[in-house]
């Protein structure tokens, strides 16, 4: 009787075990190719790809390449051998890492481009924010503020953007230039903060402000970027308003800057959507399956999965934030994780 009420219980606790999510995590191991963890939205996407991945039953491990292009070639080639279910990556160099891609997935193992676009090779899934249509809204908030000071939609605007190897800023700068074409006297100065760099921020406001003292608005493609860039004002002997400010990413430097006076808007990038798209589709893609087109719902915000020629691609919207709106704990800014379960696409 004893063995046979053993063997019962063993056959239990392994109908058990396959019912946990200790079993869930037995889908495998994905690979997150970080670029890197200089500001908060890379640190916070790793937070996030962590949360929802973890939800739908896949382990998850970063690798952070210090900005560096050969670094994530590298850590890419590794990571090849290593055979996990996925590699989810955001691209130092969209040129450069097309080739790591493309042996990636000679060798059978599926990639996800996460927040930078890489349309010359295809992959299996890509999760990025509406870039140009941030650009877009960027522009919006942008027409309202010259117009307010103003009287019309005109003046000076310092575009600081970031590393031009970046897709992110590129689309960003692409959409805010198209709408602000409409309005021939606003005249707009761009200028790269090569590597993301803060102090290349700065050093370029700190310049822009001698050269151009009559810059009416500063547009910075990070929020980490608006910190360096309010340190020289600052230095300059400037006060919260005298110039005004946008960013765009969403970050909590950039709400605190907000609240503070400093920022006028800031335009979220939907960092946990993202993050909560690509556990959605996970299984889809580590088990190579179809991943149709049409509209999502990715915590609470309608998205859309398109067919390109680089292959399925969700696209999110993201929203201006302003001094009445600051505090609406949606925005990743504020760091509070979602409580809502992500359940795979089916």
């Amino acid at each position: 009787m004893k063995r046979i009420l053993l063997a019962v219980f063993g056959i239990l606790a392994l109908a058990f075990a396959t019912l946990t999510p200790a079993f869930a995590q037995s889908k495998g191991t994905v690979y997150y190719m970080v670029p890197t963890l200089l500001d908060e939205f890379q640190t916070g996407s790793v937070t996030a790809l962590e949360l929802f991945l973890k939800q739908v039953g896949y382990e998850i491990k970063t690798l952070n390449a210090d900005n560096k292009t050969d670094a994530q070639q590298s850590q890419m080639n590794d990571v090849i051998a290593l055979k996990p279910k996925a590699i989810i990556l955001a691209a130092v160099d969209f040129n450069a890492l097309k080739p790591s891609i493309e042996a990636a997935r000679a060798a059978g193992i599926p990639v996800v481009e996460f927040d930078r676009q890489i349309t010359s090779t295809p992959s299996d899934f890509t999760s990025v924010a509406g870039t140009v249509e941030i650009g877009h809204i960027a522009a919006d908030q942008a027409q309202k503020l010259l117009k307010a000071k103003n009287g019309s939609v005109k003046g000076k605007v310092l575009q600081v953007l970031g590393d031009p190897g970046d897709p992110y800023t590129l689309d960003i700068q692409k959409g805010f230039e198209e709408k602000m074409k409409a309005f021939p006297d606003v005249k707009i100065i761009s200028l790269p903060a090569m590597q993301w760099e803060a102090s290349n921020a700065g050093t370029i406001v700190a310049d822009q402000m001698l050269a151009n003292p009559d810059i009416d608005l500063i547009f910075s493609h990070a929020a980490h970027l608006s910190v360096a860039a309010v340190a020289s004002l600052e230095a300059a002997g400037k006060k919260p308003g005298d110039v005004m400010l946008m960013s765009s990413n969403g970050a909590p430097v950039g709400l605190d800057l907000i609240r503070k006076g400093w920022l006028n808007v800031e335009v979220e990038q939907p960092l946990y959507a993202q993050a909560a798209a690509v556990a959605m589709f996970m299984d889809k893609v580590a088990n190579k399956q179809e991943i149709k087109p049409g509209d999502y719902d990715v915590l609470g915000l309608k998205s859309t999965v398109t067919k390109e020629a680089w292959g399925p691609n969700i696209k999110i919207p993201g929203a201006a934030i302003t001094k009445e709106n600051v505090d609406n704990p949606a925005f990743w800014g504020n760091q509070k994780a979602p409580t809502d379960t992500v359940k795979p696409v089916e």
